[in-house]
């Protein structure tokens, strides 16, 4: 059975591979809680990967109930094979974790499996509220439970932001696949709906949906920072988002030019963020 160094270890590998930037955030977290938020940022990904891992929706319902039983205690068998799984079971029990967010995270992304779209804004605000949202609130419980409790608003509106972001870095491989994160809400209103937005004919309509997401994501975030500032303690839980301004304020400038055109800051400018959020705290 691997010790703790060992899982810790194996978790940060993934999480390097999986997402580089919660990666460098747990790397910058007090190493007492390293293993946990590393647990959480993994489990995450694990959810967030379901269906580039499968090759039709049930299969990819069966992975997210395997977490659902995980967390709701009906596992199957022994969770010393999944590290995941044993670290997250860990850092529930070391750090009085609630497990009604986790498992209400994997029953949001149940909306990934499937080509459904999403309805008007306040459903998108409802997912990320369940994953994003959920994700700097559980790490804030592991940061400082005390702290985390007078922020919650933060933790709502930072997530909503980060998610319109992440759906605009991922916007041409969602197409791809025929999802469309972009509000049907926001669609209509500039005359477009799923299946034009997915053709994207109309270049000028679909830059105008675009940006108007882009927006809509920059209004979260102007909310967020008007919570006022992030306590040093919960810092390293919303370094991952540091990033999200320059890529809403690229998105709403290039509009339908991201279909083609990169938009993710470069991997020294994101670390480079990162280390000035976290030393001034502005995010």
């Amino acid at each position: 059975m691997a010790d703790h160094a060992e899982t810790e270890g194996l978790l940060l590998s993934e999480l390097r591979e999986a997402d580089r930037d919660r990666y460098l955030a747990a790397l910058l977290s007090p190493a007492d809680r390293r293993g946990a938020l590393a647990a959480l940022y993994v489990f995450n990904a694990e959810l967030a990967r379901v269906r580039e891992r499968v090759s039709e929706p049930l299969p990819g319902e069966v992975r997210l109930q395997y977490w659902r039983d995980l967390l709701e205690g009906a596992g199957h068998g022994s969770t010393e094979a999944n590290p995941t799984a044993s670290a997250l079971l860990a850092a529930i029990d070391n750090f009085h974790l609630p497990r009604e967010p986790l498992i209400r995270m994997t029953e949001a992304r149940i909306f990934d499996l499937y080509d459904d779209p999403m309805g008007t804004t306040s459903e998108f605000e409802g997912y990320a509220g369940e994953t994003a949202s959920a994700l700097i609130q559980l790490a804030s419980l592991v940061l400082d439970p005390k702290a985390a409790a007078t922020h919650a608003d933060a933790a709502g509106h930072a997530g909503v932001a980060q998610a319109v972001a992440g759906s605009l870095l991922l916007l041409p491989r969602h197409r791809t696949a025929g999802q469309v994160f972009v509000p049907t809400e926001i669609l209509a209103a500039t005359g477009l709906d799923r299946e034009s937005f997915l053709i994207a004919s109309d270049r000028a309509r679909v830059g105008n949906a675009i940006r108007a997401f882009a927006s809509f994501g920059r209004s979260h975030l102007a909310k967020f920072r008007e919570t006022g500032r992030i306590a040093k303690t919960l810092a390293p839980a919303y370094l991952p988002m540091s990033v999200c301004e320059n890529i809403l304020v690229k998105a709403e400038k290039l509009g339908e030019a991201i279909l083609e055109e990169e938009i993710r800051p470069a991997q020294w400018k994101r670390q480079l963020l990162m280390m000035r959020s976290l030393l001034f705290r502005k995010i």
